[in-house]
């Protein structure tokens, strides 16, 4: 259990609280309906993406292949098995990331407070940006819209006045659905809900509290503290406390960030040099931009080239001084970058990254909200995630 996880459950004595409104948003099937998205040959098909070889482990799985028993983390072999007909895509994550820039803008448009916690979740805090008359279903009916329209994605969305209860209510409604557990609703939620199906809960937990008699959210609730704390440690008092539906670790947007960078991944290999230095001022410019935005300038300039066979070479470079505008940071990179070609080998992506922080800044580090630009991204990646 986390420390997040061990937050006291419960405000001083006397203390009053607003009722706070969180979202969490959950992709539906992510990398899978990404897949199907850009190939229409995959929709409707039980799709997995990853490796169908006989060491392969399935990534995720459409909810094709769902209906057939294959999840994330099943062997390939085991897979194929269940689902004669499955279909393998190998996994590509840049586009995947390219796709979480995108949910990430759409989130920002209605609050700061947000907490991704994977390419395809993240938690929202409404609490003090809604506007007059609005409600933390409606944001989250037009979060969902948005996703949809500006993806082709669809997106499931719990809206409750803790983390716990939107993770649990975002579950509900899966695919495509909203589901909202109010204060009122909360404990009487939890009471029915099955102990294993508790978010933070894992599978050996869930087996302990099964040995010791506690099934259900009620089981857990008829506990004393003291009881919880006797066989789960610290996380007993959270325990204790989501058993009533009380939760109050705080959406946490902020992370030290230790880089800035971008990317992109180009339809068709570039060769030149020229071409090089043309497709590489527009990923400076979006890097420079997110530096000034977050008011972070270091001094290690990083340069990254993936060919088209896949083959990366990175070039870095430590300055005396941080890179303080987008006129150096441009030539910084063009230096590291001129050195690699000629070359008879095309590229597929070129990227650079800021680092080096004097002072580190905070901002999320998730991966799946990156600075990235990867909306060109055509080639398919076979490393894992």
């Amino acid at each position: 259990m986390s420390a997040e996880a061990r937050t006291p459950a419960a405000p001083p004595p006397g203390a009053s609280m607003k009722t706070r409104k969180i979202v969490h948003i959950d992709m539906d099937a992510f990398y899978a309906s990404v897949e199907q998205r850009d190939n229409p040959d995959l929709r409707g098909k039980p799709v997995a993406v990853g490796h169908g070889r006989a060491r392969g482990v399935v990534a995720a799985a459409s909810y094709e292949a769902r209906s057939f028993g294959v999840h994330s983390a099943l062997p390939s072999v085991t897979a194929l098995r269940k689902c004669p007909e499955l279909v393998f895509t190998p996994p590509r994550f840049e586009v995947y990331r390219a796709v979480s820039l995108q949910i990430r803008e759409i989130f920002a448009r209605h609050t700061p407070l947000i907490e991704p916690l994977s390419l395809d979740e993240a938690y929202l805090d409404l609490t003090d940006y809604l506007r007059d008359g609005e409600t933390a279903t409606q944001v989250a009916e037009k979060i969902r819209a948005a996703i949809f329209a500006e993806t082709g994605l669809t997106a499931s969305a719990g809206v409750s006045y803790n983390k716990f209860l939107a993770k649990m209510a975002s579950d509900q409604r899966k695919p495509n659905g909203l589901f909202v557990i109010t204060p009122k609703q909360g404990p009487g939620f939890v009471a029915a809900l099955p102990v294993k199906k508790f978010h933070g809960v894992g599978p050996a937990t869930a087996d302990k509290m099964k040995r010791l008699g506690i099934e259900t959210g009620a089981d857990l609730r008829a506990c004393a503290p003291e009881f919880l704390t006797q066989h789960f440690g610290k996380a007993g008092a959270f325990y204790w406390a989501i058993a009533r539906g009380e939760d109050l670790r705080p959406v946490k947007p902020n992370r030290e960030r230790k880089s800035i960078g971008a990317e992109n991944t180009f339809l068709q290999d570039i060769f030149a040099p020229e071409a090089m230095r043309e497709k590489i001022a527009p990923i400076v410019a979006k890097v420079f931009a997110a530096c000034e935005r977050l008011k972070m300038f270091g001094r290690t300039v990083t340069v990254k080239v993936k060919y088209a066979d896949f083959q990366q070479v990175t070039r870095a470079h430590t300055e005396s001084a941080p890179v303080a505008s987008a006129r150096d940071l441009s030539r910084r990179s063009r230096d590291l970058l001129d050195p690699l070609f000629p070359s008879d080998k095309g590229v597929r992506l070129l990227g650079v990254t800021v680092s080096g922080f004097d002072e580190p800044g905070h901002g999320t580090d998730q991966l799946g909200f990156s600075f990235q630009d990867e909306a060109h991204g055509a080639g398919r990646e076979t490393d894992a995630e």
